[in-house]
């Protein structure tokens, strides 16, 4: 059993791992995404826990080790988390798509300021970076290149580009050649697009929409493509600039 919780104090954000009798594993440095381990080996798995704490909406999260300590790359969450927790979350969503050709990277560290790439999809219809907006209770429209949020527009759209295009700034400068990233908002809130406003580059979406919009879109990669796309994705030091 390992229990994943967050510190939040004196400026600083970190998430703790812990084994079931107390004893430290390792740490996350929830804003310049440095992780420090007991022990080199187990950097993998107090990543991956940490990853899991942050899809889930708990105060303290349990897991359950599938495999022994020296790899701890297989785990499954608690079936009773300490506190409530969404159900069907966008990341669980997303992790669906692996079963198909696809790469699901979630919480992707760019740069040392704290920012993060909440979910990066690589596969058969390409490359995107996927943010998640919550307005519980309210209306959003869509219209062209305009979000608006009760009538108010909001900078979701702009910004979402913008970290489409630094992700695939990045991924150019660590050699993938030619490669185009494409933004994506999974909105959660009541969603009206203007079914008559022309394609834009980036995509919004309701999350009942995740996964399937992704399943239907047309194959852009190839899997060997794909999987040397991942492979640079996984380094740290692509994102380090």
């Amino acid at each position: 059993m390992l229990t994943v919780r967050r510190w939040r104090r004196y400026g600083a954000d970190r998430l703790y791992v812990t084994l079931e009798t107390g004893a430290a594993l390792g740490s996350v440095d929830l804003q310049s995404g440095e992780v420090t381990v007991e022990d080199p080996l187990l950097e993998a798995g107090v990543r991956r826990a940490a990853q899991a704490y942050l899809r889930k909406d708990v105060a303290e999260l349990v897991l359950t080790v599938e495999q022994p300590l020296g790899s701890l790359d297989t785990f499954e969450t608690d079936p009773v988390p300490r506190t409530g927790e969404s159900t069907g979350s966008v990341a669980a969503r997303l992790d669906r798509l692996a079963e198909e050709g696809w790469q699901v990277l979630h919480d992707v560290p760019l740069g040392r300021q704290g920012t993060v790439v909440e979910h990066l999809l690589i596969g058969p219809g390409g490359i995107l970076t996927v943010a998640e907006r919550r307005h519980p209770e309210q209306s959003v429209t869509v219209s062209g290149r305009t979000m608006r949020v009760d009538g108010r527009a909001v900078a979701h759209l702009r910004d979402a580009r913008l970290e489409a295009s630094r992700v695939q700034g990045l991924l150019q400068a660590a050699g993938c050649a030619g490669v185009t990233v494409r933004a994506v908002l999974v909105i959660h809130a009541m969603l009206d697009r203007d079914p008559d406003a022309p394609a834009q580059d980036a995509l919004v979406l309701s999350r009942h929409e995740v996964p399937g919009a992704f399943r239907a879109m047309p194959v852009r990669l190839e899997p060997a493509r794909v999987s040397a796309i991942a492979q640079v994705a996984r380094r740290r030091r692509t994102w380090a600039h």
